[in-house]
């Protein structure tokens, strides 16, 4: 069997130096407590008068920022409006390019459905207008006075087709055209 070793007895401190070292440890957590406390009331102190002026320095950079943004976007806005417009501008002369184009090919067609059928042009009436002058004149010249305006005919009744021999059929024809008369020079 094992023998056990007699182990020496530790003696135990005196009471007096237990009690001595708690106090001082007691002392010691009552010093940092406060210091802790102290540290506490100080930053709060210090919070609340840099806080204000904290504040008051990011309300004064957020508005330089928002001016800044809304010079940016006024910029911007500008420059969008001059390129719509100018589109608008191209799109307009476009479509009044094309209006007119499409406007020319239509006076053109008339116009050759009007010669094809006969029908005078502006140039012709001017034309005989001018003639028509230059003959009343020829004419005031030669007798004197202006000549009277013929009176104008009213059309004749129509004639009931019971009235006509059913056999015979009037016909119609139609008297040829006159070549207008070179101007007089």
């Amino acid at each position: 069997m094992a023998k056990f070793k007699k182990t020496a007895k530790k003696t135990a401190p005196p009471k007096a130096d237990v009690q001595a070292q708690a106090e001082k440890l007691s002392r010691t957590l009552s010093e940092s407590a406060q210091q802790i406390w102290l540290a506490g009331v100080g930053a709060f102190g210090r919070a609340q008068a840099e806080g204000t002026k904290l504040f008051e320095g990011l309300v004064k950079e957020g508005l330089n920022l928002e001016q800044t943004a809304r010079k940016l976007a006024g910029n911007r806005t500008n420059v969008v409006r001059d390129v719509v417009e100018s589109r608008v501008d191209q799109a307009r002369e476009r479509a009044t390019d094309t209006w007119d184009r499409l406007e020319k090919v239509f006076e053109d067609r008339v116009q050759r459905a009007l010669t094809k059928l006969g029908v005078p042009g502006r140039d012709d009436i001017a034309q005989l207008s001018a003639r028509v002058e230059s003959l009343t004149a020829e004419l005031r010249r030669q007798g004197g006075a202006a000549p009277r305006k013929a009176p104008v005919r009213k059309a004749a009744p129509a004639v009931k087709k019971a009235a006509q021999p059913a056999g015979k059929r009037a016909t119609v024809r139609k008297a040829p055209a006159r070549k207008a008369a070179p101007p007089a020079k």
